[in-house]
C-alpha cells in the first residue's frame, strides 16, 4: 500500500450517466446500481483524465493509502474486458446516449410490418444523462417497463414523436427515480410529461412518483396519467 493520489467519487451527486466510464481509458470506473464506482485501486492512475467530464462534479481527486497503480494487471484488466464485449457481440449501449432518428424523421423500413418509433437510447431511467439532447424541449413519457408487452400498438399509439424513459416503481429505488426525474425536469424545458402504468396496485407508485419530481424541480407544465389494463386496453385518462 503506498499514499498516492486517486479518484474519489461522491454518489450522492452521480446521475450514472457515465460520461466518466467512456472518459477513463484503464476502464478503472463502471455503472453499478445506477452510480458510478471505482472498480479498483491499481486500475487508477490517479491522472483525473475523467474529472472533466462528469457534469454534476461528483469526480475529485484525493490523496490516500490504497494500492499502487498496476499497469500490467490494467492492460490484463481492459483485455478481458474487450474480449467479454466481443463474445457478446455488442457494445453495451447503456454508457452513451444516442439519437437514433430525428423527431419528426420517418421511422427506420425493415421487414416487420411495425417498425420501431424510438428516437434514442438509453431509455432506463437510472441510465440516461439529464441534460442529454434528445429531452430539450420533448413530450415526455414516463412508462412502466411492463407496458410496451401489454400494449401491442404502444409504439406508434404513444412512443411515436416522444422521448421515454422506462422504470419499475415496486422494484427499484423510488426516492432516486424522483431524483433523476427532477433533474431532468430542470436541465430541459419540457413541453409535457406523460405517465404510463399498468393498473396493478404497484405500478401505481410511477404516478406518485412524477407528481414528486415536479414538485421538487419546482416546474409547471402538461402533465398527464394513462393507466393500461392487463388486456392492453386503456382504462383510465387523467
Amino acid at each position: 500500500m503506498v499514499i498516492r493520489n486517486i479518484v474519489k467519487i461522491d454518489e450522492e451527486k452521480c446521475n450514472g450517466c457515465a460520461e466518466c466510464v467512456t472518459a477513463c481509458a484503464e476502464g478503472a470506473i463502471k455503472i453499478i446500481d445506477g452510480k458510478a464506482k471505482l472498480v479498483s485501486d491499481v486500475y487508477c492512475d490517479g491522472l483525473g483524465a475523467c474529472l472533466g467530464h462528469c457534469p454534476r462534479d461528483a469526480i475529485t481527486i484525493e490523496k490516500r493509502e490504497c494500492g499502487q497503480f498496476d499497469e500490467e494487471a490494467t492492460r490484463k484488466h481492459l483485455a478481458k474486458e474487450q474480449s467479454t464485449v466481443k463474445q457478446a457481440g455488442f457494445v453495451c449501449p447503456g454508457t452513451m446516449a444516442k439519437q437514433l432518428r430525428k423527431k419528426d424523421g420517418p421511422a427506420k423500413a425493415g421487414a416487420a410490418e411495425i417498425t420501431s418509433q424510438l428516437s434514442h437510447w438509453p431509455i432506463q431511467l437510472k441510465l440516461v444523462p439529464p441534460n442529454a439532447a434528445y429531452f430539450a424541449g420533448a413530450d415526455l413519457l414516463l412508462v412502466a417497463d411492463c407496458v410496451p408487452f401489454a400494449m401491442g400498438d404502444f409504439h406508434n399509439k404513444y412512443l411515436k414523436y416522444h422521448s421515454i424513459v422506462v422504470g419499475c416503481p415496486k422494484l427499484d429505488d423510488a426516492k432516486f427515480y424522483i431524483e433523476k426525474l427532477a433533474e431532468i425536469l430542470k436541465a430541459n424545458k419540457l413541453n409535457s410529461l406523460t405517465v404510463i402504468h399498468m393498473e396493478v396496485p404497484c405500478c401505481w407508485g410511477l404516478t406518485e412518483i412524477a407528481r414528486r419530481a415536479i414538485a421538487l424541480a419546482e416546474v409547471d407544465l402538461p402533465f398527464r396519467d394513462i393507466t393500461v389494463a392487463l388486456d392492453g386496453s386503456v382504462s383510465k385518462r387523467t
